[in-house]
């Protein structure tokens, strides 16, 4: 049990470790850092727009870093806010057409990292190893929330 554990953790950490530094090394060509780019990439999935709350939701992040993100965006010319009230409560966020361009790239990245981290795998085996991924993140999740 503690080999299945150990060899889990390290296979996580590896993964996270690495997928980290793609983003980055993408990243820093914008001049934004590899945290950043789960929010392009869920922004581009939204040309309508979405809310900063929403953003945070759907990425699994603070919301106070998502504003940060979303100043930062906004200063660069990659974010326009769309107000519905005359303030920036509940705005919506959307990428300006050079945000999409990025956003566009990190989504070509990311597909070509996925495609080569699964190098290997049958369509079988990557459908299995999915589903177990997400049951095992559910069951943590879960888990976290009542405790050990």
């Amino acid at each position: 049990m503690v080999d299945r554990f150990e060899k889990f953790s390290l296979a996580i950490s590896e993964i996270s470790r690495y997928w980290h530094k793609l983003a980055s090394d993408e990243m820093e060509k914008h001049g934004l850092r590899g945290p950043h780019a789960v929010y392009f990439t869920t922004m581009y999935c939204y040309p309508e727009g979405l809310t900063a709350a929403r953003l945070s939701e759907l990425c699994s992040r603070d919301k106070s870093d998502v504003s940060r993100a979303v100043t930062m965006f906004e200063k660069k010319g990659f974010v326009e806010k769309i107000s519905a009230n005359h303030n920036n409560y509940r705005a919506l966020l959307r990428l300006t057409e050079g945000g999409r361009k990025i956003a566009q790239h990190i989504n070509e990245s990311a597909s070509f990292a996925v495609e080569n981290g699964g190098k290997g795998l049958s369509d079988e085996h990557r459908d299995i190893f999915y589903n177990a991924l997400a049951l095992i993140s559910e069951n943590l999740r879960v888990l976290s929330e009542k405790g050990l």
